[in-house]
């Protein structure tokens, strides 16, 4: 299976304290991978170091065989690294749609800005409702909404998702779950970064948990629910039996 980024060895150092402690990851073209682990992991610190916001110490990231390690992030983003950051970041004063054509700032042509919308509005129809609304006015499930579509309008070939389900209400999280799987079938791969392990797990192909910047474990998304120890840690004993009669239906 071909990878469209790989990291190698990564190291990230914040002064005197080691954030990434070599790292390795592949991450399949037109799959979906998720990144788990508790507050501190290494998570985010993977992500924006992907990016470019973070520079790294060493290693290597790969994206379709050519380094991107320590590039601007204006250059990542142009060579197809688009990301919905942690927190959504929705710029003040702006519409709905002015965020959206913020995001699609490396795009050239006006039919592929078009396009870009065309996928954002088909995947997310309540923002073109929404579209002349002030964007800080939305309510938090549509702001995450936006987040993921502002990333989308750059077209990229990979999309870092940084905690999507983060403070939404749980019929909220269904639905951004079930996108995410939408935007994955569409051929965009995505590589997302969650706390919420069990709906992670459930759409991912692919899983790393990460614990104090290593990689503690990864498999499959089937494989790592049925690993107790694993759900004992981030789902909760009391979610096992739940998880469990969730997988058979």
């Amino acid at each position: 299976m071909e990878n469209i980024l790989e990291i190698k060895d990564l190291v990230v150092d914040y002064g005197i304290i080691r954030a990434l402690k070599g790292v390795n990851m592949s991450i399949p073209k037109g799959k979906i991978v998720a990144v788990l682990g508790a507050n501190g992991a290494g998570k985010t610190t993977t992500m924006r170091t992907i990016s470019g916001v973070v520079k790294s110490a060493s290693g290597q990231i790969l994206l379709e065989g050519k380094d991107i390690r320590n590039k601007q992030p204006y250059v990542i983003a142009k060579r197809g690294v688009s990301q919905s950051p942690e927190g959504r970041l929705i710029l003040d004063g702006l519409t709905t749609e002015e965020n959206l054509r913020i995001g699609g700032y490396t795009v050239k042509g006006k039919h592929d800005i078009k396009r870009g919308f065309e996928q954002v509005y088909g995947l997310f129809p309540i923002l073109k409702e929404r579209k002349d609304q002030q964007a800080t006015t939305l309510s938090g499930g549509e702001q995450q909404m936006l987040a993921i579509g502002r990333a989308l309008m750059m077209q990229p070939k990979i999309l870092l998702l940084d905690e999507p389900s983060l403070g939404l209400a749980p019929l909220i999280v269904k639905d951004i779950f079930q996108t995410i799987k939408r935007i994955a079938a569409e051929g965009v791969t995505i590589l997302m970064v969650e706390q919420n392990a069990r709906q992670s797990l459930l759409i991912a192909d692919y899983a790393y948990v990460m614990e104090l910047g290593v990689i503690k474990t990864h498999g499959t998304g089937q494989e790592l629910l049925q690993d107790d120890a694993l759900i004992g840690a981030y789902l909760g004993k009391k979610k096992e039996a739940k998880q469990q009669n969730e997988l058979k239906q």
